[in-house]
């Protein structure tokens, strides 16, 4: 099956779950009711327990607790509460996936959002890293619900987490779960960062070459989001792959990481993050 079959097959895309949908389309009205928000999110305990937690968390500091959406809610803010929404309807969407390891999945999926989002911090950008780290492999989901014969027959000799993944399924099918992940976003019409990041975190400089062309990158939100997912991504890769310091080193996205202008430390440390507990993926199973 071919991109374009893939992308037209009824069963490949899930739907989005109800209550986020409705509350992704009020989230896109130019003048959003917090209390429509409020009503739907009630009706779903997990984006509630999701919503209290950030609220609750050390960032807020909050001399009491928060303990219902509508006091939650304010916190978030509007553009925070998107991306929070965005990354919870694919989570919801594709929870059960035949064929993968879903709690290694997440586990991957978390490490990679939150070290997108460590790399973001100095930029205004850290609230879609972390979104766009995690829904960056959903094509994988997809390609494993579409496909379910020949990823079993890679699955064999490649796991799924393998440093060379992308690059292997381009060779066999002439697309990778980065394609499939873009044209997902595209048919759910997420933001064009999320398209852009799930499309070509793989190949980031791809079409960057000369002086102007790396200004241009740096200047572009989209560009900066899309080479900080490819380098949490191999980061949180080579976690699950156990390489030493020595393959980390001579496996370095050298490249990329200078065309963000960041020290390697800050991606190679082994403290570079709070890496994902069990506990912490549960919610996402």
């Amino acid at each position: 099956m071919d991109l374009k079959q893939l992308v037209h097959d009824p069963g490949a895309f899930p739907s989005i779950p109800r209550v986020i949908a409705l509350v992704m389309n009020e989230l896109g009205r130019p003048d959003p009711d917090l209390r429509r928000i409020s009503a739907h999110l009630k009706e779903d305990p997990v984006m509630t327990a999701r919503l209290l937690a950030i609220a609750n968390s050390s960032r807020f500091n909050l001399s009491r607790g928060v303990s219902s959406v509508g006091e939650a809610l304010p916190l978030l803010g509007l553009g925070e509460l998107r991306e929070m929404v965005h990354a919870a309807a694919v989570a919801s969407a594709l929870r059960q996936v035949g064929g993968v390891n879903m709690t290694q999945f997440w586990r991957y999926s978390l490490n990679t959002a939150k070290l997108a989002r460590k790399l973001a911090m100095v930029s205004p950008y850290a609230s879609t890293a972390f979104t766009a780290g995690l829904v960056h492999a959903a094509g994988e989901l997809i390609m494993h619900r579409a496909l379910p014969r020949q990823m079993a027959e890679l699955d064999a000799v490649l796991p799924v987490f393998d440093l060379r993944r992308a690059a292997e399924e381009k060779r066999l099918l002439g697309y990778s779960y980065a394609e499939v992940g873009g044209a997902f976003a595209r048919s759910w019409k997420l933001p064009s960062v999320l398209i852009e990041v799930l499309e070509r975190h793989v190949e980031p400089l791809n079409g960057v070459d000369g002086p102007a062309k790396t200004a241009d990158f740096a200047a572009s939100q989209s560009a900066c989001v899309t080479a900080m997912v490819h380098l949490a991504a191999w980061r949180a890769r080579a976690q699950e792959a156990n390489l030493s310091f020595s393959e980390l080193l001579s496996s370095f996205p050298q490249g990329v990481a200078s065309a963000l202008h960041l020290d390697s430390q800050q991606v190679l440390d082994a403290k570079a993050i709070d890496w994902t507990s069990q506990q912490e993926v549960q919610s996402y199973l």
